[in-house]
């Protein structure tokens, strides 16, 4: 019996490890992206996953009770509110930048098919481009 518990506790302090890795990956993600878009992406897949990871590795040292249900349920409202919450900021960030240019284009749909159109008429070799551009 101490033996399952061992392996229980041990699994558990493996998942609990990952989830702060995949903490420590986000963190340097948010300070070495440069535009608020990219840190925030790096935040939140994170913060999905560390915290997912976490918690399944709280789960496993609880063992199969009430608090392990109400860690699971955690996990599930988690993995559905990050991204909504995500494309949320994101959408506000879009729609309140000043400096649009510098970080984006926006493209209409008629713009899009006339440049699909003309990569049709005059088909470019992928590696005849990436050449020259080491080449450059």
């Amino acid at each position: 019996m101490i033996v399952i518990e061992w392996l229980r506790f041990l699994a558990g302090a493996v998942f609990l490890l990952m989830g702060l890795g995949i903490f420590a990956i986000e963190m340097v993600g948010v300070f070495r992206f440069k535009y608020v878009l990219n840190r925030m992406h790096a935040a939140a897949m994170g913060d999905t996953l560390g915290i997912g990871f976490s918690l399944v590795g709280l789960m496993i040292m609880s063992g199969w009770n009430f608090t392990t249900l109400k860690l699971f349920l955690v996990i599930v409202f988690l993995w559905f509110s990050s991204p909504a919450s995500s494309h949320l900021i994101a959408r506000l960030e879009v729609a309140t930048d000043e400096d649009r240019d510098s970080h984006y284009r926006e493209v209409s749909l008629r713009e899009l098919e006339k440049e699909l159109k003309e990569e049709k008429k005059h088909p470019v070799d992928i590696a005849e481009t990436e050449e020259e551009e080491e080449a450059k």
